[in-house]
């Protein structure tokens, strides 16, 4: 396999959480989503909403003994459509604005926030 064969090779995520109910309340309220919950493996997960041929990875909110928080690892994305709204959602529930908002040329925007949990998350919004 070539790297011209994969499209996207990140096909799942999942963010490690303390207190899953807070993070569910949390990524809901900002990012307007219905989470679902189910145990896997053991794990209390929450997961985002998927659609099966669309772009991005499937991904889910995890609580047990190998998930911990941190600000300190991988930085996950999140594809907005309103940054400024995001932003302001994610302070009205409890969020830090770590890296505010950055004009990145043609590609559009980007901002960071600490979630719920204490976890580093970025926001990217295309430009128009």
């Amino acid at each position: 396999m070539t790297p011209s064969d994969t499209i996207n090779p990140v096909v799942h995520f999942e963010i490690p959480v303390a207190d899953l109910d807070r993070a569910v309340r949390f990524y809901e309220a900002v990012f307007a989503v219905t989470l679902e919950r189910r145990m896997v493996d053991g794990y209390d997960m929450a997961f985002f909403p998927r659609a099966d041929g669309r772009p991005g990875a499937s991904g889910a909110l995890a609580k047990g003994d190998v998930y911990k928080p941190t600000r300190d690892g991988a930085i996950l994305y999140f594809d907005v459509r309103d940054i400024d709204a995001v932003i302001a959602r994610a302070k009205a529930a409890g969020g830090d604005v770590l890296y505010p908002k950055k004009d990145i040329g043609a590609a559009g925007f980007v901002a960071e926030i600490a979630n719920s949990e204490g976890n580093r998350i970025a926001l990217s919004q295309a430009a128009e």
